[in-house]
């Protein structure tokens, strides 16, 4: 029933449709299931390249058994900008955690990182962080000076005086460039290694070919992040202007 919860043959219908590269709302149409409860299920579980429907479906059920916290909040609850779906937003936002959290991030930095992000404004003030995230402001200020020592965030004022953490239009540049550097880093001791161990032994040739693989990746990578980094200040169009009309027509006398 469209207003009920999904079953296993309906999530079945949404991993298929998946597969098949359907949109959201294509898939959401033959289930006779609003757009928004099919993009919550994906996000929730696994977004859409991890969609699995068996377990999303114990997932569910095992949330269903669990007691029922009150919503968070500035969470769930909370009336978003732009006629957009609260509780979407939310599966969305723990889909992004997860995936920075599968890159390397730890847990906390990652949901600061994920709140910055998809914050409009792109900054949050501790208070604000530590509200949205349901934590303490000892986390949220240890998951701060984290992202700020990685150059992904940085720190300013507001009017009131309160520091506020903002994801800078560069970010994913800074995390790139950190990147190659550390690659850089690696390829620099792999060929102190090569000659340690001798170029003409097995262990220096090993250490000779990661050397060049890295240096490699490292070049590429610095030379593409540059060439794409004006990508990172791209602005949305801005809305047509509508032409104004002629309240005594267009014909004439």
């Amino acid at each position: 029933m469209p207003g009920g919860r999904l079953t296993q043959p309906e999530r079945q219908q949404i991993a298929t449709g998946l597969a098949d590269g359907l949109a959201y709302a294509e898939i959401a149409r033959r289930l006779d299931r609003p757009t928004s409860t099919v993009t919550r299920e994906v996000m929730r579980n696994g977004g859409p390249t991890g969609y699995r429907a068996d377990l999303a479906h114990r997932a569910t059920e095992h949330r269903a058994h669990r007691r029922k916290p009150a919503a968070p909040r500035g969470t769930a609850g909370a009336p978003q900008a732009h006629g957009r779906d609260p509780e979407a937003v939310q599966a969305f936002e723990e889909t992004f955690t997860t995936v920075m959290m599968a890159s390397g991030m730890p847990k906390m930095m990652a949901r600061v990182m994920a709140a910055l992000t998809l914050a409009d404004a792109g900054s949050l003030t501790a208070s604000e962080l530590a509200d949205r995230l349901q934590v303490s402001p000892a986390s949220i200020s240890k998951a701060v000076a984290f992202l700020d020592s990685q150059d992904l965030i940085r720190r300013e004022r507001d009017d009131r005086r309160r520091e506020r953490y903002t994801v800078d239009d560069d970010v994913w540049y800074q995390s790139m460039m950190a990147s190659a550097r550390a690659i850089a880093q690696i390829v620099e001791t792999a060929r102190q290694g090569v000659t340690v161990l001798g170029s003409d032994t097995p262990a220096g040739n090993r250490l000779e070919n990661v050397a060049r693989f890295l240096d490699f990746v490292s070049e590429t990578t610095s030379r593409a992040a540059e060439q794409a980094r004006d990508i990172l200040h791209s602005k949305p169009p801005a809305a047509p202007e509508e032409t104004p009309t002629d309240p005594g027509g267009s014909g004439s006398s």
